[in-house]
């Protein structure tokens, strides 16, 4: 079943980890599916792996130019979007005390900044019953310590879903939100065991997520089978913040 099938998507981190999980699901139910990279090893590598009707665009989504440039190739070869995903994003340890303001900008700058205007420079291609999924983090709702900028920006997003829910609506836009919570990534891989133990001992399904199961939650959310879902976060987080 082609759940995707005559849409076009685009995810923008989407060479990588949850993001490449997600281009893989979406190549492979039917979309054309544009995804974004900064480093051209990360499109390369991803390029390998993806079946379907899938393109890369090398990219830096920080810089407001770069986003105009994405949309203006897609009007050109695709002429819309049906699917928005930002995953791009970034998060990086330190406690109050070692918090300076060149990472409270940069983490501003891509979590927050950057999904703000890449929806903005999408809108003009995204017709009624358009979709829109951004990628959060359970750290929006949790205290995670040493992570207190990321949380917030992440909290800053889902706050954005629920706005721009009410913004959108009208036009048939949908907004919705996946939150995993941790995820068996290559970061997570390279961390010792005794701190994997200790995560995994806080989560009711006692493992740890898979990105494919993220990109379960966002092929639905993309899908016309979430038609009736806005403004709404979904936890792909084992239980961690739903007991």
């Amino acid at each position: 079943m082609n759940r995707l099938e005559n849409k076009v998507a685009l995810i923008l981190g989407g060479a990588k980890g949850i993001g490449l999980a997600i281009s893989r699901r979406f190549a492979g139910e039917g979309a054309t599916t544009w995804f974004t990279s900064r480093r051209n090893e990360e499109l390369e590598a991803a390029g390998h792996t993806l079946e379907g009707n899938a393109r890369a665009l090398r990219a830096d989504v920080s810089q407001l130019s770069e986003l105009t440039r994405i949309v203006d190739v897609i009007r050109t070869e695709s002429g819309q979007i049906d699917v928005l995903v930002i995953n791009a994003g970034m998060a990086e340890y330190a406690t109050i005390d070692a918090v300076t303001p060149a990472h409270f900008d940069a983490i501003f700058s891509l979590n927050v900044r950057s999904p703000l205007f890449a929806l903005q420079a999408a809108l003009p291609l995204m017709k009624e019953g358009a979709s829109v999924v951004l990628i959060g983090s359970v750290t929006d709702v949790i205290g995670t310590q040493g992570y207190g900028v990321y949380g917030a920006s992440k909290a800053a997003l889902r706050s954005f879903a629920r706005t721009w829910t009410r913004e959108l609506s009208a036009r048939g836009i949908r907004i919705n939100v996946v939150a995993p919570g941790p995820i068996d990534t290559e970061m997570m891989q390279a961390a010792s065991e005794e701190l994997r133990s200790g995560i995994i001992s806080t989560i009711p399904l006692a493992r740890m997520g898979k990105p494919e199961e993220v990109a379960h939650a966002a092929l639905f959310l993309a899908s016309d089978e979430s038609s009736y879902i806005a403004g709404a976060e979904i936890c792909v987080d084992g239980g961690l913040t739903q007991v």
